[in-house]
């Protein structure tokens, strides 16, 4: 455990994480008694949290850190593509398989996985998992020879996998396989006596990128970026510094060269300005800041009625659509006809 603590420090100082609340001072506990074991971890957060950085932590300071670590993004690929990324093929078991081809489990052999967004796997794929996690051996597509391998599995997700086993979505006994050790990574609006350190983390990043040195950031700009709710979190910040150098004429950040969402939150999903008529008539509405995570929770609680979904965050039916579609959320709820249909 010393040593994990030891190695653990050095990667702060290199940036891949950086933390000094408390509750990430727990986080980091969970890390080092992770890399200490050789069990399954999942690891739970919102987009934009770090994950894969606490995988990759996970791996750098455990038994397995001279081997391979693996990663793939279980969303970004078809259940077919899918299943031959992680098992690998042999030639001839599918149209374009001109040869033999080893997947991802036997290039990680003998160090760690890192399968992204465990949650979106198909029901296919989690029978192929579970005997994978269950007997530690695999078989290529087209063939029936069974490989031993040796791997650590670290899975994250950003979706409540509990609710999707309740909901007949996810394999129970694969989730509890998956979850043999949990850690949850907090959202940034609640550890937000970070946002100054990671602030100067970007600063340092963006000014190898670019001629011009930027110093720090303004009090009047930090406030309103502490006051931030930060629905994409850490990924979110990044990119707010990123916009602020482009603007950023001098040698500090300034409120004006934040994002607009930052300095004026207001302004974002803000109900449509009523007529003298209906504003004495009507209550007033509330200001709602929308994310994906809130637009799902409210289309499962309306049993996916987009009207009702939008009289309850006061937005249009047209404008509901529209972020179902920027976010791909499928028109139906999943499980239903219709389900895979993305608008």
């Amino acid at each position: 455990m010393e040593e994990a603590t030891r190695r653990l420090g050095e990667l702060n100082r290199l940036g891949g994480i950086i933390a000094k609340s408390q509750i990430m001072q727990n986080v980091f506990s969970f890390i080092k008694a992770a890399a200490a074991s050789d069990t399954s971890i999942l690891i739970q957060g919102e987009s934009g949290t770090g994950k894969e950085l606490v995988a990759g932590a996970i791996h750098t300071i455990g038994e397995r850190r001279e081997k391979p670590m693996v990663t793939i993004n279980c969303s970004a690929l078809s259940e077919t593509l899918l299943e031959s990324e992680l098992f690998g093929h042999t030639k001839g078991a599918f149209t374009g398989a001109s040869q033999d081809r080893i997947g991802r489990f036997e290039q990680a052999d003998g160090g760690t996985i890192f399968l992204d967004e465990i949650g979106e796997i198909t029901p296919y794929i989690q029978v192929k998992l579970l005997r994978v996690l269950q007997q530690k051996e695999i078989e290529r597509v087209g063939e029936s020879r069974k490989r031993k391998i040796d791997i650590r599995i670290v899975a994250a997700t950003n979706k409540d996998l509990k609710t999707q086993v309740d909901r007949g979505k996810f394999r129970e006994d694969l989730y509890y396989r998956l979850k043999v050790f949990s850690i949850f990574l907090p959202p940034l609006r609640k550890r937000k006596e970070d946002i100054p350190l990671l602030i100067d983390h970007f600063i340092m990043i963006n000014n190898k990128k670019v001629p011009a040195k930027v110093k720090g950031i303004k009090t009047t700009a930090l406030k309103d970026m502490l006051d931030y709710s930060w629905p994409g979190n850490i990924r979110e910040l990044a990119n707010a510094v990123e916009h602020a150098f482009v603007l950023c004429g001098g040698r500090q950040i300034e409120v004006t060269d934040l994002p607009l969402e930052i300095r004026e939150p207001e302004t974002i999903f803000k109900a449509p300005e009523q007529t003298e008529t209906t504003r004495a008539s009507t209550v007033p509405r509330s200001k709602i800041l929308l994310t994906k995570e809130k637009l799902l929770e409210v289309l499962w609680d309306s049993n996916w009625n987009k009207a009702e979904v939008g009289r309850r965050v006061h937005l249009s039916r047209a404008s509901i659509w529209k972020y179902m579609k920027k976010w791909n959320i499928p028109l139906q709820p999943p499980g239903k006809d219709g389900g895979s249909e993305i608008i």
